[in-house]
């Protein structure tokens, strides 16, 4: 027995740390997907944004449209027309965002649309996603403010 005790206790040490890492990796994974989500991300951009009742005035002057996108998605054998409207923090992150609208905003909204599928895009959920992705895209572009909403305005999906 006592030649077996040593041989015993490392392998209930070798368990023991094998079950500690895999406790960590798992715990660790976990807390990546949910960070990953892009409602999450969402959520975590803009959660220093103060949600404050803005007159119908004011929303105009914080808030920019891209109309008329029109490009294919996932699924080569559908084409989408889509417009947007973009609610921002300040006046001056919506002036900074119309300067590079053409340049910084138009390929990120097509890369977002690019890889969703048209059973994502034909329910309302696939859109709060690409919103949301939208979202999170656009912000680290914005250097004088932060995009608080994105909402789609006319959403057109045909097939080829």
């Amino acid at each position: 027995m006592k030649k077996m005790l040593p041989w015993l206790v490392s392998l209930l040490l070798a368990i023991t740390l094998i079950v500690i890492v895999a406790l960590y990796f798992w715990s660790t994974l976990s807390k990546d997907s949910d960070a990953a989500s892009p409602d999450k991300q969402a959520q975590e951009s803009v959660k220093d944004v103060e949600a404050k009742p803005l007159s119908a005035d004011e929303i105009l002057k914080v808030t920019s449209e891209l109309n008329d996108i029109k490009t294919n998605i996932g699924d080569n054998d559908y084409v989408v027309t889509v417009s947007f409207s973009f609610q921002f923090d300040s006046e001056s992150a919506m002036k900074e965002f119309d300067k590079v609208k053409e340049i910084q905003i138009k390929p990120i909204v097509n890369r977002a649309l690019w890889v969703m599928q048209p059973d994502q895009l034909s329910g309302t959920q696939g859109k709060d996603e690409l919103c949301a992705e939208l979202l999170n895209a656009i912000n680290p572009v914005l250097t004088k403010g932060k995009l608080s909403n994105v909402e789609i305005t006319s959403f057109i999906m045909v097939p080829l």
